[in-house]
């Protein structure tokens, strides 16, 4: 069974950083591209970034320059570390692979405000 466990968001400051984690399963870790989405109230969800099973990476033309998608192989854990952070990025993160699986964790709430 696919298990994605997020965690790591809260409240900070625009200007701030967060650094969030995804525990995966080993069933969707794997040699699967992962990737962080996300969704904002009254928006679609979207991908923000993504790491492919060596070390390249790709990231949405909003955030590029701001955050760092990385992963551990042996903690079968996706990381993302978000700088600059501005009030556009509050959403619900989740992570998932690319493309994604039908079943998704619970997120991990960001919110970005003064």
């Amino acid at each position: 069974q696919v298990q994605l466990v997020e965690s790591g968001g809260g409240l900070v400051q625009p200007g701030g950083s967060l650094r969030l984690s995804c525990a995966a399963s080993g069933s969707i870790f794997g040699s699967n591209r992962m990737g962080w989405y996300r969704q904002a109230p009254g928006k679609e969800r979207e991908l923000v970034a993504f790491i492919n099973s060596g070390v390249s990476t790709n990231y949405a033309d909003s955030v590029k320059g701001r955050f760092t998608i990385s992963r551990d192989v042996a903690k079968n854990t996706v990381y993302l570390q978000m700088n600059s952070l501005k009030p556009e990025d509050t959403a619900v993160y989740y992570c998932n692979a690319v493309p994604n699986r039908s079943h998704w964790g619970q997120g991990t709430q960001v919110t970005v405000s003064s």
